[in-house]
């Protein structure tokens, strides 16, 4: 077996050596095969000097230098496209995730899952800036996508290669693969990580994150279950358009007949024309999505399936 390890970097140049040290002294406890995949997300603080140090003192250390900051899940598709492993782990370098428990995430991922998340039960990080706003997100997340986790936040994972070889990666949608296998098949379990408070460096992430986070998971719900019949959701919108329109005219011809009251008393006229053309518009955004669709899928000779493996062929 061989593991990769992959972990995106933005001026984190003061925990590298640290970062790189406890990596190797947990790996060298491990009886395989290993790589390190160090992704520079165009740092300015002369992280790359390091990196490059590191790769020239050991050719397990690999590096993607990157042109320019693309954000974290960019770099995390970056070395998931590059790694060579049958066991990938991804890890933040700001040293809150800890080495140590990487052991524990393969022993989970050998009883059989696809996807092994990590839950910071015990997180060090700011109540109100950091953990009200990510609890109130894994709840969303939750709901929506229908997979239960604990922390979708939590970088260190363990992925099988099979399994996420084929996810493709935008916007900050790194934190959603657990939900993206496990709607296309795959077991996804989690164990409680050691979390440790940062030392140096300041945190990429903000409050903000979290509506982008939101709004990406919108999407990937969208992709993964509308992706080959969007009628199917922009028609569903736009009949129900149409009823409340129609039942908007319904109730202002009865209040016009029965209560004397006139069409231009009350909104109920103009909110019936406007439901229905906003119907009218649902429906032939679903037309058009549909003809999208087919161009993507038939220019491209992309199966509308995933096919897990095949048997004698």
């Amino acid at each position: 077996m061989k593991l990769s390890i992959i972990t995106p970097i933005y001026n984190e140049s003061q925990n590298l050596g640290q970062l790189f040290k406890e990596i190797k002294n947990v790996l060298s406890r491990q009886n395989f095969d290993y790589e390190i995949i160090a992704i520079n997300d165009g740092s300015t603080d002369g992280s790359l000097m390091v990196l490059e140090a590191e790769a020239q003192n050991d050719k397990r250390v690999k590096v993607i230098n990157f042109s320019r900051n693309f954000g974290q899940t960019a770099a995390m598709s970056a070395g998931i496209k590059m790694a060579t492993g049958d066991i990938i782990i991804p890890l933040d370098a700001d040293l809150q995730n800890d080495p140590a428990d990487i052991p524990r995430f393969l022993e989970k991922i050998n009883e059989g899952y696809d996807v092994v998340s990590g839950w910071r039960k015990n997180r060090k990080d700011k109540l109100f800036l950091r953990k009200i706003p990510s609890w109130a997100a894994n709840w969303i997340i939750g709901l929506i996508t229908g997979v239960k986790i604990h922390d979708y936040g939590c970088s260190i994972k363990a992925y099988k290669k099979e399994a996420i070889q084929e996810v493709s990666l935008y916007g900050e949608m790194h934190r959603f693969i657990p939900a993206y296998i496990a709607w296309n098949g795959g077991s996804v379990s989690e164990i409680q990580v050691n979390h440790r408070p940062r030392i140096h460096g300041e945190t990429k992430y903000g409050l903000s994150r979290t509506f982008k986070v939101i709004l990406d998971l919108l999407t990937v719900k969208f992709l993964t279950k509308y992706i080959t019949r969007p009628m199917h959701f922009f028609g569903q919108a736009g009949f129900y358009c149409l009823f409340f329109s129609f039942l908007s005219s319904v109730l202002a011809i009865i209040l016009r007949l029965y209560f004397n009251i006139s069409f231009i008393s009350t909104p109920l006229p103009l909110l019936t024309v406007f439901l229905a053309i906003v119907s009218i518009q649902f429906i032939l955004m679903g037309l058009l999505a549909e003809i999208l669709v087919r161009i993507y899928f038939e220019s491209q000779n992309k199966p509308i399936y995933q096919i897990k493996n095949k048997i004698n062929f």
